[in-house]
Protein backbone atom coordinates (compact mmCIF):
# COMPACT_ATOMS: atom_id res chain seq x y z
CA UNK A 1 0.00 0.00 0.00
CA UNK A 2 1.32 3.66 -0.49
CA UNK A 3 2.04 5.58 2.52
CA UNK A 4 0.73 8.71 1.51
CA UNK A 5 -2.01 8.37 -1.10
CA UNK A 6 -3.38 11.55 -1.11
CA UNK A 7 -3.16 11.73 -4.32
CA UNK A 8 -4.77 8.64 -5.75
CA UNK A 9 -7.92 9.77 -3.50
CA UNK A 10 -8.27 12.88 -5.02
CA UNK A 11 -8.28 11.05 -8.56
CA UNK A 12 -11.24 9.14 -7.00
CA UNK A 13 -12.71 12.49 -5.73
CA UNK A 14 -12.94 11.56 -2.25
CA UNK A 15 -12.89 13.93 0.49
CA UNK A 16 -9.11 14.94 1.63
CA UNK A 17 -7.87 17.16 4.46
CA UNK A 18 -5.62 18.88 2.11
CA UNK A 19 -5.45 18.76 -1.82
CA UNK A 20 -2.39 17.15 -3.06
CA UNK A 21 0.51 18.36 -5.30
CA UNK A 22 3.26 17.62 -7.62
CA UNK A 23 4.68 19.92 -10.59
CA UNK A 24 4.64 19.16 -14.48
CA UNK A 25 8.61 18.57 -15.46
CA UNK A 26 8.90 18.73 -11.70
CA UNK A 27 12.15 15.92 -12.02
CA UNK A 28 14.73 18.08 -14.05
CA UNK A 29 16.05 20.92 -15.28
CA UNK A 30 15.56 23.72 -12.69
CA UNK A 31 17.15 21.21 -9.69
CA UNK A 32 21.05 21.52 -9.21
CA UNK A 33 21.45 18.04 -8.70
CA UNK A 34 19.82 17.07 -12.16
CA UNK A 35 22.05 19.74 -14.02
CA UNK A 36 24.92 17.87 -12.51
CA UNK A 37 23.49 15.03 -14.15
CA UNK A 38 22.85 16.43 -17.50
CA UNK A 39 26.28 17.55 -17.86
CA UNK A 40 27.79 14.19 -17.82
CA UNK A 41 24.86 12.32 -19.93
CA UNK A 42 23.31 13.01 -22.98
CA UNK A 43 19.09 13.21 -23.26
CA UNK A 44 18.24 10.22 -23.98
CA UNK A 45 21.23 8.46 -22.32
CA UNK A 46 19.35 9.45 -19.68
CA UNK A 47 16.27 8.44 -20.72
CA UNK A 48 16.87 4.59 -21.31
CA UNK A 49 19.78 4.12 -18.10
CA UNK A 50 17.46 3.27 -15.70
CA UNK A 51 19.38 4.22 -12.46
CA UNK A 52 19.74 7.94 -14.18
CA UNK A 53 16.02 8.16 -14.95
CA UNK A 54 15.00 6.81 -11.44
CA UNK A 55 17.39 8.81 -9.49
CA UNK A 56 16.24 12.21 -11.59
CA UNK A 57 12.51 11.22 -11.08
CA UNK A 58 12.87 10.94 -7.14
CA UNK A 59 15.37 13.83 -7.03
CA UNK A 60 12.75 16.62 -6.50
CA UNK A 61 10.69 14.39 -3.57
CA UNK A 62 14.21 14.35 -1.97
CA UNK A 63 14.04 18.27 -1.68
CA UNK A 64 10.51 19.31 -1.54
CA UNK A 65 8.45 15.61 -0.70
CA UNK A 66 5.80 15.96 -3.16
CA UNK A 67 2.95 13.69 -3.27
CA UNK A 68 3.46 11.99 -5.82
CA UNK A 69 6.67 11.19 -8.44
CA UNK A 70 6.44 11.46 -12.24
CA UNK A 71 8.84 9.28 -14.65
CA UNK A 72 11.61 10.92 -15.89
CA UNK A 73 11.35 10.48 -19.49
CA UNK A 74 10.79 12.00 -22.63
CA UNK A 75 7.08 12.03 -24.70
CA UNK A 76 9.76 11.32 -27.85
CA UNK A 77 10.39 8.22 -27.01
CA UNK A 78 7.32 6.90 -28.99
CA UNK A 79 8.19 7.97 -32.07
CA UNK A 80 11.76 6.59 -31.73
CA UNK A 81 10.51 3.24 -31.21
CA UNK A 82 7.65 3.45 -34.31
CA UNK A 83 10.74 4.13 -36.49
CA UNK A 84 10.98 7.18 -36.41
CA UNK A 85 14.31 8.65 -35.76
CA UNK A 86 14.71 11.84 -33.08
CA UNK A 87 17.16 13.46 -32.05
CA UNK A 88 17.58 16.47 -29.33
CA UNK A 89 19.76 19.33 -30.31
CA UNK A 90 21.48 22.26 -28.22
CA UNK A 91 19.72 25.12 -27.94
CA UNK A 92 16.94 23.82 -30.93
CA UNK A 93 14.96 20.97 -28.67
CA UNK A 94 13.40 18.12 -30.61
CA UNK A 95 14.92 17.42 -34.20
CA UNK A 96 13.42 14.87 -36.73
CA UNK A 97 15.91 14.73 -39.37
CA UNK A 98 13.34 12.88 -41.83
CA UNK A 99 10.58 14.48 -41.02
CA UNK A 100 6.69 12.02 -41.92
CA UNK A 101 4.91 14.49 -45.19
CA UNK A 102 3.38 11.33 -47.22
CA UNK A 103 1.47 8.31 -47.19
CA UNK A 104 4.93 6.43 -48.22
CA UNK A 105 6.12 8.27 -44.81
CA UNK A 106 3.40 6.70 -42.67
CA UNK A 107 3.44 3.66 -44.24
CA UNK A 108 7.24 3.02 -43.18
CA UNK A 109 6.20 4.09 -39.39
CA UNK A 110 5.41 0.61 -37.37
CA UNK A 111 3.41 -0.36 -34.52
CA UNK A 112 6.70 -1.71 -32.48
CA UNK A 113 6.71 -4.38 -29.83
CA UNK A 114 6.95 -2.44 -26.70
CA UNK A 115 9.38 -4.93 -24.42
CA UNK A 116 11.80 -4.72 -27.88
CA UNK A 117 11.85 -0.97 -28.13
CA UNK A 118 10.95 0.72 -24.52
CA UNK A 119 11.79 -1.66 -22.31
CA UNK A 120 14.44 0.56 -20.51
CA UNK A 121 11.34 2.41 -19.34
CA UNK A 122 9.53 -0.40 -17.58
CA UNK A 123 13.48 -1.03 -16.04
CA UNK A 124 13.22 2.87 -15.23
CA UNK A 125 9.55 1.89 -13.63
CA UNK A 126 10.88 -0.67 -11.11
CA UNK A 127 14.06 1.00 -10.49
CA UNK A 128 12.18 4.42 -9.13
CA UNK A 129 9.30 2.12 -7.58
CA UNK A 130 12.38 0.61 -5.28
CA UNK A 131 13.73 4.19 -4.77
CA UNK A 132 10.50 5.21 -3.69
CA UNK A 133 9.83 2.12 -1.14
CA UNK A 134 5.59 2.74 -1.79
CA UNK A 135 5.76 6.34 -0.14
CA UNK A 136 3.83 8.09 -2.81
CA UNK A 137 2.78 7.40 -6.16
CA UNK A 138 4.19 7.26 -9.53
CA UNK A 139 3.17 8.64 -12.51
CA UNK A 140 3.62 7.81 -16.14
CA UNK A 141 2.97 9.61 -19.24
CA UNK A 142 2.49 9.85 -22.90
CA UNK A 143 2.07 12.95 -25.47
CA UNK A 144 -1.03 12.56 -26.90
CA UNK A 145 -1.27 11.59 -30.71
CA UNK A 146 -2.08 14.78 -32.14
CA UNK A 147 1.26 16.26 -30.15
CA UNK A 148 3.18 13.21 -31.41
CA UNK A 149 1.87 13.86 -34.70
CA UNK A 150 2.97 17.76 -34.70
CA UNK A 151 6.79 16.75 -34.22
CA UNK A 152 6.73 13.69 -36.97
CA UNK A 153 5.12 15.82 -39.56
CA UNK A 154 6.59 19.47 -38.63
CA UNK A 155 10.29 18.15 -37.79
CA UNK A 156 10.96 20.47 -34.48
CA UNK A 157 9.05 23.07 -32.28
CA UNK A 158 7.19 25.58 -33.70
CA UNK A 159 4.89 28.40 -32.59
CA UNK A 160 2.03 27.13 -35.27
CA UNK A 161 2.59 24.10 -36.34
CA UNK A 162 1.95 24.74 -39.71
CA UNK A 163 3.05 21.86 -41.73
CA UNK A 164 1.55 19.44 -39.23
CA UNK A 165 -1.76 21.16 -39.59
CA UNK A 166 -1.24 21.38 -43.54
CA UNK A 167 -0.67 17.80 -43.82
CA UNK A 168 -3.65 16.89 -41.82
CA UNK A 169 -5.98 18.85 -44.10
CA UNK A 170 -4.43 18.41 -46.99
CA UNK A 171 -3.97 14.31 -46.68
CA UNK A 172 -6.14 13.34 -43.88
CA UNK A 173 -6.05 9.54 -44.82
CA UNK A 174 -2.36 9.67 -43.89
CA UNK A 175 -2.42 11.99 -41.04
CA UNK A 176 -5.82 9.49 -39.41
CA UNK A 177 -3.61 6.61 -40.17
CA UNK A 178 -0.55 7.78 -38.88
CA UNK A 179 -2.62 8.61 -35.63
CA UNK A 180 -4.27 5.78 -35.16
CA UNK A 181 -0.75 3.93 -35.39
CA UNK A 182 0.21 6.60 -32.34
CA UNK A 183 -2.52 5.88 -30.47
CA UNK A 184 -2.18 1.81 -30.64
CA UNK A 185 1.39 2.67 -29.74
CA UNK A 186 0.25 4.66 -26.90
CA UNK A 187 -2.28 2.25 -25.23
CA UNK A 188 0.58 -0.72 -25.56
CA UNK A 189 2.75 1.44 -24.29
CA UNK A 190 1.10 3.20 -21.18
CA UNK A 191 -0.60 -0.63 -20.50
CA UNK A 192 3.17 -1.64 -19.90
CA UNK A 193 4.26 0.98 -17.66
CA UNK A 194 1.19 0.15 -15.40
CA UNK A 195 2.24 -3.55 -15.34
CA UNK A 196 5.35 -2.52 -14.71
CA UNK A 197 4.37 -0.15 -11.47
CA UNK A 198 3.04 3.37 -12.30
CA UNK A 199 -0.07 4.04 -10.13
CA UNK A 200 -1.68 6.27 -12.68
CA UNK A 201 -0.99 7.90 -15.80
CA UNK A 202 -1.07 11.35 -17.76
CA UNK A 203 -1.81 12.03 -21.35
CA UNK A 204 -0.37 15.50 -22.54
CA UNK A 205 -1.62 17.44 -25.47
CA UNK A 206 0.82 19.91 -25.57
CA UNK A 207 -0.32 21.10 -28.42
CA UNK A 208 -4.14 20.84 -28.66
CA UNK A 209 -4.76 24.06 -28.71
CA UNK A 210 -3.19 24.88 -31.66
CA UNK A 211 -6.56 23.20 -33.40
CA UNK A 212 -9.96 24.83 -33.78
CA UNK A 213 -12.46 23.65 -31.52
CA UNK A 214 -13.92 21.29 -34.22
CA UNK A 215 -10.57 20.13 -35.70
CA UNK A 216 -9.55 19.39 -32.09
CA UNK A 217 -12.61 17.17 -31.99
CA UNK A 218 -11.34 15.19 -35.27
CA UNK A 219 -7.65 15.08 -34.73
CA UNK A 220 -6.52 15.32 -31.18
CA UNK A 221 -9.64 14.29 -28.69
CA UNK A 222 -11.31 11.05 -30.34
CA UNK A 223 -7.88 9.53 -30.02
CA UNK A 224 -7.06 10.32 -26.19
CA UNK A 225 -10.31 9.06 -25.56
CA UNK A 226 -9.69 5.77 -27.36
CA UNK A 227 -6.41 5.60 -24.87
CA UNK A 228 -8.63 6.51 -21.76
CA UNK A 229 -11.03 3.76 -22.89
CA UNK A 230 -8.18 1.40 -22.93
CA UNK A 231 -6.30 1.91 -19.86
CA UNK A 232 -9.68 3.09 -17.56
CA UNK A 233 -9.53 -0.25 -16.10
CA UNK A 234 -6.04 -0.73 -15.61
CA UNK A 235 -5.46 3.04 -13.52
CA UNK A 236 -6.76 6.32 -13.65
CA UNK A 237 -5.74 8.32 -16.38
CA UNK A 238 -5.41 12.46 -16.43
CA UNK A 239 -5.96 14.34 -20.05
CA UNK A 240 -4.03 17.65 -20.08
CA UNK A 241 -4.86 19.40 -23.27
CA UNK A 242 -2.85 22.74 -22.82
CA UNK A 243 -5.24 25.66 -24.17
CA UNK A 244 -7.71 23.26 -24.67
CA UNK A 245 -10.45 24.99 -22.10
CA UNK A 246 -12.98 24.91 -24.96
CA UNK A 247 -13.18 20.90 -24.80
CA UNK A 248 -13.39 20.67 -21.11
CA UNK A 249 -17.03 20.22 -21.30
CA UNK A 250 -16.82 17.07 -23.46
CA UNK A 251 -13.62 15.72 -21.96
CA UNK A 252 -15.10 15.58 -18.74
CA UNK A 253 -18.03 13.39 -20.05
CA UNK A 254 -14.84 11.10 -20.81
CA UNK A 255 -13.99 8.65 -18.43
CA UNK A 256 -10.56 10.55 -17.39
CA UNK A 257 -10.20 10.42 -13.70
CA UNK A 258 -9.05 13.97 -14.12
CA UNK A 259 -8.30 16.97 -16.57
CA UNK A 260 -5.28 19.27 -16.58
CA UNK A 261 -6.28 23.00 -17.02
CA UNK A 262 -3.83 25.67 -17.80
CA UNK A 263 -3.97 29.30 -16.21
CA UNK A 264 -5.89 30.48 -19.31
CA UNK A 265 -8.68 29.65 -17.50
CA UNK A 266 -9.80 30.37 -14.14
CA UNK A 267 -10.74 27.59 -11.37
CA UNK A 268 -14.39 28.90 -11.45
CA UNK A 269 -14.94 28.96 -15.67
CA UNK A 270 -13.08 25.15 -15.18
CA UNK A 271 -15.75 24.00 -12.66
CA UNK A 272 -18.21 25.60 -14.36
CA UNK A 273 -17.36 23.61 -17.77
CA UNK A 274 -16.73 20.80 -16.13
CA UNK A 275 -19.99 20.80 -13.94
CA UNK A 276 -18.14 20.36 -10.89
CA UNK A 277 -18.59 16.44 -11.45
CA UNK A 278 -14.31 15.44 -12.54
CA UNK A 279 -10.94 16.12 -10.83
CA UNK A 280 -9.06 19.01 -12.04
CA UNK A 281 -5.27 19.71 -12.16
CA UNK A 282 -3.44 22.89 -12.81
CA UNK A 283 -3.54 25.55 -12.89
CA UNK A 284 -0.63 27.89 -11.97
CA UNK A 285 1.19 29.88 -14.10
CA UNK A 286 4.51 28.28 -14.32
CA UNK A 287 6.25 32.04 -14.89
CA UNK A 288 4.63 33.35 -11.57
CA UNK A 289 7.27 31.07 -9.92
CA UNK A 290 9.55 34.00 -10.24
CA UNK A 291 7.43 35.97 -8.08
CA UNK A 292 8.10 36.70 -4.40
CA UNK A 293 7.72 33.24 -1.96
CA UNK A 294 5.83 35.61 -0.45
CA UNK A 295 3.26 36.26 -3.10
CA UNK A 296 3.83 32.68 -4.48
CA UNK A 297 2.28 31.19 -1.09
CA UNK A 298 -0.69 34.12 -1.06
CA UNK A 299 -1.77 33.11 -4.65
CA UNK A 300 -1.67 29.42 -4.01
CA UNK A 301 -4.24 29.72 -0.84
CA UNK A 302 -6.03 31.75 -3.47
CA UNK A 303 -6.28 28.98 -6.12
CA UNK A 304 -7.49 26.43 -3.77
CA UNK A 305 -9.66 28.46 -2.17
CA UNK A 306 -11.28 28.88 -5.94
CA UNK A 307 -11.13 25.27 -7.02
CA UNK A 308 -11.44 23.99 -3.92
CA UNK A 309 -9.93 21.35 -1.56
CA UNK A 310 -11.87 18.29 -3.10
CA UNK A 311 -11.59 16.96 -6.49
CA UNK A 312 -8.73 18.96 -7.01
CA UNK A 313 -4.68 18.31 -7.72
CA UNK A 314 -2.32 21.32 -7.25
CA UNK A 315 0.00 21.76 -10.00
CA UNK A 316 1.59 24.20 -12.79
CA UNK A 317 -0.54 25.00 -15.82
CA UNK A 318 2.72 23.67 -17.64
CA UNK A 319 6.39 22.47 -17.04
CA UNK A 320 8.60 24.11 -14.36
CA UNK A 321 10.75 26.34 -16.38
CA UNK A 322 14.42 26.32 -15.96
CA UNK A 323 15.75 29.06 -14.51
CA UNK A 324 12.69 29.21 -11.26
CA UNK A 325 14.93 29.82 -7.68
CA UNK A 326 14.47 27.21 -5.55
CA UNK A 327 13.11 28.32 -2.95
CA UNK A 328 10.27 29.62 -5.17
CA UNK A 329 9.45 25.98 -5.78
CA UNK A 330 9.99 25.37 -2.12
CA UNK A 331 6.95 28.17 -1.51
CA UNK A 332 4.49 26.42 -4.31
CA UNK A 333 5.14 22.87 -2.47
CA UNK A 334 4.99 24.18 0.94
CA UNK A 335 2.05 26.34 0.28
CA UNK A 336 -0.08 23.20 -0.34
CA UNK A 337 1.13 21.21 2.60
CA UNK A 338 0.16 24.10 5.06
CA UNK A 339 -3.21 24.73 4.02
CA UNK A 340 -6.57 24.73 6.04
CA UNK A 341 -9.32 26.46 5.09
Amino acid sequence: MIKNDLFLRALKGETVERPPVWMMRQAGRYLPEFIAIREKYDFFTRCRTPELASEITVQPIRRYGMDAAILFSDILVIPQAMNIEVEMKPNVGPWLPNPIRSQKDVDNVIVPDIDETLGYVMEAIKATKELLNDEIPLIGFAGSPWTILCYCVQGQGSKNFDKAKEFCFTQPVAAHTLLQKITDTTIAYLKEKVKAGVNAVQIFDSWGGMLSPVDYQEFSWKYINQIIEALKDDAPVIAFGKGCWFALEDMANSNASALGVDWTVSPKVARKLTGNKITLQGNFDPVRLLSPPKVIKTMVKEMIDEFGKDKYIVNLGHGILPHIPLDNAKAFIDAVKEYNN
